[in-house]
């Protein structure tokens, strides 16, 4: 193992069939120059020691081993020290709270180089998204409310069809900015676990290799979701009538939930290609073997965040939507009077200054619950807490690796 991603080879682990008994345990203390514990030759005489039940009178009992016997312990680890926590989380499995704890405190730690990075990526996606709006959205259809059933529905499919044009600039911007994101936050996060910062520049140099993969990997989830969609819902469309329409809300109510186990099969790929330096199939076979046994577990945390970050959006978007309605005039006469706004350049200004700072707090703690999940379920499966404790250089756990005095 070493300090940059890609700590261990995936194929030598308990997770692959094998019982860990290769991998390195903590070494017994010993004495000062490194021999044997050796006993004291000055030993008290035969019959004059007392069990801990009779103290000696005047004399206060001995402490019992427990809560609190040698410091801070955890759970049934009677006499044991703490877990070590060279970084960001401690190293041994993890809790939701320390998951997510572990995420801010990333943000909170190394925010020059977090922050950096998200605020550049969210600035240049909001700028983007801001120039498209204006001048690439087409202007959404006129709909008449005297028009008849057909009319109607061919307004409709006017309006659906102008917003999915309106979507896709938008999804495709979106998807570059999370792609950048993820992949540098992800160097930082797995640097972070050991104590170790790093900047923008080795940030981009660890994680510029990987970005057409991890490019391939973000198109090839999205697609195989439509494929999914589209699969469920050809027979409703095929049918038509009544009929076709209980098959089109059974089929969606499928096709959806598959989705939904695929995505959260597939949702360690990402950081697995990333500190793994694996390819597209390889790293989504990763994640499905990671995933298993545990996959309620990594949607239940999962959808927890993303209403977390749903809400702290919500907090940060709405009072720029307001100002920004606010300061556009027409837009706001136009929500007075009831008819379709046309906002202008200040309302996208003060909007996209408000995406840009929900961005910036939101890229992080998403992408460091990937990543913590990531290494949480390889601590479960594959012992890697024994492997960053002794990269971080914990006493106890063997020379890291690279260090002089080994030879390595």
């Amino acid at each position: 193992m070493n300090d940059t991603p890609g700590w261990t080879s995936p194929g030598s682990a308990p997770s692959d069939g094998q019982d860990g008994s290769g991998v390195p345990r903590p070494t017994t203390p010993g004495d000062a120059n490194g021999s044997a514990p050796q006993w004291s030759k000055d030993q008290p005489p035969a019959g004059q020691w007392s069990p801990p039940t009779a103290p000696v009178p005047g004399q206060a009992p001995a402490p019992r081993p427990g809560a609190g016997w040698g410091g801070p312990q955890q759970p049934g680890n009677w006499g044991r020290p703490p877990a070590a926590k060279p970084g960001v989380i401690p190293l041994r499995p993890l809790g939701v709270g320390e998951i997510l704890d572990g995420a801010v405190s990333t943000m909170r730690t190394y925010w020059r180089t977090v922050l950096a990075i998200t605020v550049t990526v969210a600035v240049i996606s909001q700028i983007a998204d801001i120039l498209v709006q204006r001048f690439l959205v087409p202007t959404p259809p006129e709909i008449n409310p005297d028009a008849s059933p057909s009319e109607a529905l061919a307004q409709l499919g006017d309006t659906l069809q102008t917003s999915l044009i309106a979507s896709i600039p938008a999804v495709l911007i979106l998807m570059m900015a999370t792609l950048v994101s993820a992949a540098l936050l992800t160097v930082v996060i797995s640097r972070a676990v050991l104590g170790r910062p790093v900047s923008i520049g080795a940030a981009w140099q660890e994680g510029r290799p990987r970005l057409l993969k991890l490019l391939g990997l973000t198109l090839l989830l999205p697609l195989m979701s439509a494929a999914v969609m589209f699969v469920a819902l050809l027979p409703g469309i095929l049918v038509g009538d009544a009929a076709g329409g209980g098959l089109l809300f059974l089929g969606a109510l499928g096709g959806l939930a598959i989705v939904i186990w695929l995505m959260v099969r597939f949702s360690l790929a990402s950081p697995a290609l990333m500190l793994e330096r694996q390819g597209i199939v390889q790293s989504m076979k990763r994640s499905a073997k990671l995933v298993q046994g545990s996959w309620w577990r990594i949607f239940g945390i999962t959808l927890l965040t993303q209403l977390i970050l749903f809400i702290v959006a919500m907090i940060i978007a709405i009072p720029f939507a307001i100002i920004a309605i606010a300061v556009d005039g027409e837009g706001f006469s136009g929500l007075l009077s009831g008819a379709e706004p046309e906002f202008g350049w200040s309302f996208l200004i003060i909007t996209g200054i408000g995406g840009v700072i929900t961005n910036a707090i939101t890229y992080p703690i998403s992408a460091g619950v990937t990543v913590l999940l990531y290494i949480d379920q390889r601590i479960r499966r594959e012992a890697l807490d024994l492997e960053l404790a002794r990269a971080a250089g914990v006493p106890g756990y063997g020379p890291a690796p690279g260090d002089p005095s080994t030879g390595g």
